[in-house]
Order: C-alpha cells, then sequence, then structure tokens
C-alpha cells in the first residue's frame, strides 16, 4: 500500500462523510457519543451546530476536548470489521454567534445541507462548535494504520505492527 493511496482515502471520506461521531465528558466523568452533521476547513478544523441545552454542550463547557470519528457507510465497506475510520482529538470552542467567522461557517451549512440550516441559524439556543485536531488516526483496512500529527494534518504516518498508536 502507497502512502499516495492511504492519502487519497484519508481525503475521499473526509469529503463523503456528512456525520461526525462525537465524544465528550460530564463534569461526573460519564462519557456521552451523539453524532452531528459536520463542515470541516482547509485547516481540517470540524464545525457542528449545538443546542446550548444539549449533554455535549455542557460537557464541552466544563471539558473543551472531545473526540470525533468520521466512519466509512456501512453499506459501502468492503468488510465490516475493517470500516474506514479518522478519530480525531480535538480542543472545542464555540463561535460568537453574529460574527463574520459564525456567518461563514453557517453559509457552509446552507451549501452542504441545504435549506434546512435556515432554521437552525434562527433558533436562539443553537451555537456553532469548532473542534480543532490535534492528533488523529486514520484506519485503511486491516494492517494499514495511520498516525496523524498537528503539525501536519494531511500527512499520514504509517504504524507498524510493533509500534504504539501514542507514540
Amino acid at each position: 500500500m502507497t502512502i499516495a493511496r492511504a492519502k487519497t482515502a484519508y481525503a475521499s471520506l473526509i469529503n463523503t462523510v456528512k456525520t461526525v461521531m462525537l465524544g465528550t465528558v460530564s463534569t461526573e466523568n460519564m462519557p456521552n457519543v451523539s453524532y452531528a452533521p459536520f463542515v470541516i476547513d482547509e485547516a481540517k478544523n470540524i464545525y457542528i451546530f449545538v443546542s446550548r441545552f444539549s449533554i455535549h454542550a455542557d460537557n464541552l463547557q466544563a471539558n473543551p476536548q472531545a473526540s470525533l470519528m468520521l466512519i466509512e457507510n456501512e453499506t459501502k465497506s468492503k468488510q465490516i470489521f475493517a470500516r474506514r475510520r479518522l478519530t480525531y482529538s480535538c480542543n472545542a470552542t464555540k463561535l460568537d454567534k453574529g460574527s463574520n467567522q459564525w456567518e461563514h461557517i453557517a453559509n457552509q451549512f446552507e451549501k452542504r445541507f441545504g435549506n434546512i440550516v435556515y432554521m437552525f441559524r434562527n433558533l436562539p439556543d443553537i451555537n456553532i462548535i469548532k473542534f480543532a485536531p490535534y492528533k488523529g488516526i486514520f484506519i485503511m483496512d486491516f494492517g494499514l494504520t495511520y498516525k496523524i500529527k498537528s503539525s501536519d494534518l494531511n500527512q499520514l504516518i504509517y504504524i507498524s505492527e510493533d509500534e504504539n498508536i501514542d507514540e
């Protein structure tokens, strides 16, 4: 497997998956998992709409670290045990509602997901959360796992059998 093929698969997963799995932790150290439609910018920051009344909003306010996973659709996977997936460890921040950045990201959501976004934009409890990845893991297939470091989120580093993922 060439690194070029892995990079193509990595980019393809990011560009074709429309939802992200979101893992957060409460103040009582209770994990919570959900999903949300997302948009991503060139720097690989991931953005979601979230209600301030959601469990995730509370969790992220108390602990702004999260784990995000993009995973290949089950129906498109050649092997259910080896679905392509990307997991990022991230720091989360809330965008200021009404700011230029908030409006830009909301426009990106509207382009990607259509008119329903108009409703979300105008709800008073809706925020946009930005997740800035600081490391990641891309699993392409059995035995094809790659580390991603914050210094270059486009660079994939192959992990051999005798290496630890966190090294």
